[in-house]
């Protein structure tokens, strides 16, 4: 129903204004007839002249259907124009909605052919096309099957070259880890060799500081520097000694010494001794009162630990 509505419209629109045309006149032609006055009847000059009363009312009712004939052919003028009128105006409406209908027609027919001739052009495009794009992608497809050969061929040609290259690789490689353990051996081996004649030199040097070290404390210790380094520490002690009441004549007392370089005493103690318990401890802060002791005029004469032998008296 709404496709023959689509198809029809003009005609159908056209039906309708024809058919309200027909009805206004109608209701128009009603109108005018139902308001139009009836003609006003002028009265006749008369001569006075006596006559019979039947001859009057006989001209009187002559004058009267003439008058209503006069209406009445008046009123059906009236309608026969108002007739015509809307004949006419009907005619009129169906000439223009034939016109219409024939030019909506006439469209609808140019519009089918344009859309007719539109689906044929655009279904030869799309043929076209569909043709266009069959022999684009052929050419593509060859144009992607010669660079897929040329891919491989070029990715085995890399695969190759990187399979010679890295036997090339790992020969040289080879021959480098090679060359180089035997650059390692000789690298050892001569290091080896040189720590080995670096220890022999450093022990004979060691050797010769040490018998040079024993021949300078010999001579030294046998020397009078040493007895002279004996008598600066005793002197050093028995002027800190203070000598206690009940200490006697002839003190003899050996004490035990230890001290660090510099002279700094960290130890006395006095192992044989001919005095009382006051006298060891009188030689015992006397050495401590004593630090730092003197240095020895040889360095080589320096010891940890000495035993000095205390006698004041002398």
């Amino acid at each position: 129903m709404p496709g023959f509505l689509r198809e029809n419209s003009w005609p159908v629109v056209a039906s309708v204004v024809l058919h309200g045309l027909l009805a206004a006149g109608l209701l128009l032609t009603a109108f005018i007839s139902s308001n139009q006055h009836l003609p006003t009847l002028q009265p006749l000059p008369i001569d006075a002249v006596v006559v019979d009363s039947k001859v009057l009312h006989a001209a009187q009712r002559a004058q009267a259907e003439r008058a209503e004939q006069e209406v009445a052919r008046a009123r059906a003028a009236a309608e026969a124009k108002a007739a015509a009128n809307v004949e006419e105006r009907a005619a009129k409406d169906a000439k223009v909605a034939a016109a219409q209908q024939s030019e909506a027609q006439a469209q609808a027919e140019a519009q089918a052919q344009a859309e007719a001739q539109a689906n044929a052009a655009r279904q030869a495009k799309a043929a076209n096309q569909v043709k266009t794009a069959e022999t684009a992608k052929a050419i593509e497809d060859a144009r992607r099957a010669a660079e897929a050969r040329k891919i491989l061929d070029a990715k085995q040609a890399v695969a190759e070259a990187k399979q010679a290259a890295e036997a090339r690789q790992a020969a040289e490689a080879k021959q480098a880890a090679d060359a180089k353990q035997a650059a390692e051996a000789k690298q050892a081996a001569d290091a080896k060799r040189a720590a080995d004649e670096r220890a022999k030199q450093e022990r004979e040097a060691e050797l010769r500081r040490q018998l040079a070290d024993e021949e300078h404390v010999s001579a030294v210790e046998s020397g009078p520097l040493r007895d002279r380094y004996i008598t600066l520490l005793r002197n050093r002690i028995q002027n800190a000694w203070i000598k206690p009441p009940t200490a006697t004549a002839g003190v003899d007392c050996m004490v035990q010494v230890t001290q660090v370089p510099g002279g700094a005493v960290t130890g006395a103690r006095v192992t044989q001794c001919n005095g009382d318990a006051a006298v060891r401890q009188s030689i015992e802060n006397a050495v401590y009162r004593a630090s730092p002791l003197p240095d020895p005029p040889d360095p080589a004469l320096f010891e940890r630990n000495l035993v000095l032998r205390f006698r004041p008296n002398e």
